[in-house]
């Protein structure tokens, strides 16, 4: 099982009033628009973000303190996040902040706490209250200075083992792919990553067609499936531009038809971009196994393709992490879906709740009586009211439980 992020708790996030789950190698976030399974997936995204650029940053660009932390009757002050990972070949980590708001809209980190577990036993560590480190291992004998609004790992990333986690948070990937960006030609781009909207897609092909082609192939033989009459799709260069360009069988032609992006459908665009986000990343087998999430991925795409795209999902799921938002029952009804990976999402007076779906239900999926996707059509996947009470009772870093 490839597992980055076992275990999520939120508080006070957007939605969110509080939250803990347990995610698989495949986590699905099923539920209808407006429920809050963005909100989710953000709390990991604003993670990365934080410690890639920085928090100040992540929280401006979600539009200020008050769009991050929950609105309320009771006015909560802050928000928390806490994560326990696993970071491969025996190391495990735990990653927590809590951030508050200030007067006139600004904020600080009002505590932070990083734990790292080595396969030996030994455990690294610190925790940082309103900027001053009140706790810290022995491999952190001369720490940086830490600042009220900033993050401690992010001055600390460079220290082993902490470079560990560091490295797992700040690689996580969050994608919805944007066709109206990926149609129009683009700077060129290493390639290296996909961006999150997909507008670099050309780069990524570039990239794939001369370092993994395997990988290349494979998402073309998907493709192929989703969009019947597809043969290919390549890199084409114009000048200071870059763009896709998608070989086709016409009819009645002997020779398939080359057509740029800016002619195919967004069904097609959006297709490519989530097979590339599922299967372009390389696999270190000694780095944690990638975590990637994806918004979505059936929109635009025709119901009757939904089977051969949850197929590479589950294909995907093999070696990285994959969380998936959706609503679509089509999606839903591929038999191979394990009956613990779906997680329903549903908002209640304005606060999501977010829970496996009751045992009832998880039981009629394992023994193939329904699919989830049924089971979705008639009502029956709703967050299990005895395991949301069970988790939000689970302690956490920042107070009781």
């Amino acid at each position: 099982m490839a597992i980055l992020v076992r275990r999520v708790k939120l508080k006070n996030y957007k939605s969110i009033a509080d939250c803990t789950l347990h995610l698989r190698d495949l986590t699905l976030l099923v539920g209808p628009n407006g429920a809050g399974k963005s909100n989710f997936v953000d709390a990991l995204s604003f993670i990365s973000d934080s410690v890639n650029s920085s928090i100040e940053h992540a929280i401006r660009q979600r539009g200020g303190i008050g769009e991050v932390r929950r609105r309320s009757g009771g006015h909560p002050t802050h928000f928390s996040i806490e994560l326990r990972l696993d970071l491969a070949c025996g190391w495990n980590g735990f990653y927590g902040i809590q951030v508050g708001a200030s007067s006139a809209g600004g904020f600080h980190v009002q505590e932070e706490r990083a734990v790292i577990g080595a396969p030996d036993g030994t455990e690294s560590e610190f925790r940082a209250v309103k900027g001053e480190l009140v706790s810290k291992s022995d491999d952190l004998a001369a720490p940086p200075r830490v600042l009220e609004d900033r993050l401690a790992l992010t001055a600390i990333s460079g220290v082993p083992p902490f470079s560990r986690l560091f490295d797992a948070l700040s690689q996580m990937s969050f994608y919805n792919i944007v066709p109206d960006l990926v149609r129009e030609p683009q700077p060129h781009d290493s390639g290296e990553r996909l961006d999150r909207s997909g507008w670099n897609l050309a780069a990524v092909v570039k990239r794939l067609l001369q370092e993994d082609a395997a990988a290349q192939r494979r998402i073309e033989a998907y493709l192929q499936r989703i969009v019947p009459g597809i043969e290919g799709v390549e890199h084409k260069s114009f000048g200071p531009r870059e763009t896709l360009e998608f070989r086709q069988r016409v009819p009645g032609q002997k020779h398939s038809w080359r057509f740029y992006a800016h002619n195919m459908s967004d069904g097609t665009l959006r297709s490519l971009g989530v097979l590339a986000a599922l299967f372009h990343a390389g696999v270190d087998p000694t780095a944690p196994p990638p975590l990637i999430a994806v918004e979505e991925p059936e929109s635009t795409i025709h119901p009757g393709a939904a089977g051969t795209l949850m197929d590479a999902i589950i294909e995907a799921s093999r070696k990285q992490q994959v969380i998936v938002t959706t609503h679509s029952p089509d999606l839903l009804d591929h038999a191979d879906i394990a009956s613990d990976s779906i997680v329903a999402v549903r908002n209640s007076g304005g606060e999501t709740v977010i829970a496996p779906v009751d045992e009832a239900a998880q039981s009629a999926i394992r023994d193939e009586l329904f699919t989830a996707g049924e089971l979705l059509r008639s009502g029956q996947l709703e967050p299990d009211p005895k395991a949301s009470r069970k988790m939000r009772r689970q302690p956490d870093m920042f107070g009781a439980a």
